[in-house]
């Protein structure tokens, strides 16, 4: 039986491009918000494009939080993906702030890029910062496609890549089964299709 993998569905973000890249690589996909579909997921992926503070309101209303930090403590993998991966920290600064899931230490803040467009749109060379079962068989300083006006400040222990837009912002971080990536995997061609088939082995190799 094929990795199921849940994509949480909060109202925001691109779901349909994330799930036709996890069907190429053979996963069971499902766009879900039910508690159901959640708990039997093999490993979830929060997606997001938006504003930190109204995803974090939607997921609350819906109760996502806790299942969230249900299925962590249980040992599923995670994967935040763009806004998703900054909903994984203890808070931003955007709009005036807002807690987030506290999944991962650290704020989010705004691009330290003087002079230089906001938000970064492109292709940037990630630089992974140390091993990682996500990253496995991807080269450092592979570009990925990012879209973003704002990266998360993760502590030491915690960071897994960066990029550089004026200066040097962290794009990844991983924490025992939580894992995060600034930059879009399914619109980063065969190196992004391969750290979703990675995550999916990740998923398949926990106990059910």
């Amino acid at each position: 039986m094929s990795t199921r993998i849940c994509i949480l569905d909060y109202g925001m973000g691109n779901l349909r491009s994330v799930e036709k890249a996890l069907e190429h690589i053979g996963a069971t996909a499902t766009i879900a918000s039910d508690a159901e579909t959640i708990r039997a997921a093999d490993g979830l992926i929060l997606p997001g494009v938006g504003a930190f503070p109204k995803a974090m309101a939607e997921i609350r209303a819906r109760g996502l939080d806790e299942l969230i930090e249900e299925r962590r403590v249980g040992g599923t993998p995670i994967l935040g993906i763009c806004l998703g991966l900054q909903l994984l920290f203890d808070s931003t600064t955007e709009l005036g702030g807002a807690e987030g899931l506290g999944l991962l230490p650290g704020e989010v803040t705004e691009l330290d890029a003087p002079g230089l467009k906001i938000p970064h749109i492109g292709w940037s060379p990630v630089r992974w910062e140390r091993d990682s079962r996500l990253t496995e068989g991807i080269d450092s300083e592979t570009p990925f496609y990012l879209v973003h006006s704002f990266a998360p400040r993760p502590e030491h222990e915690e960071l897994l890549g960066t990029a550089a837009y004026g200066s040097r912002f962290a794009c990844a971080a991983e924490r025992d089964n939580v894992f995060g990536v600034q930059f879009h995997p399914e619109k980063s061609s065969a190196a992004g299709l391969r750290l979703l088939s990675n995550f999916a082995g990740i998923c398949a190799s926990v106990p059910a």
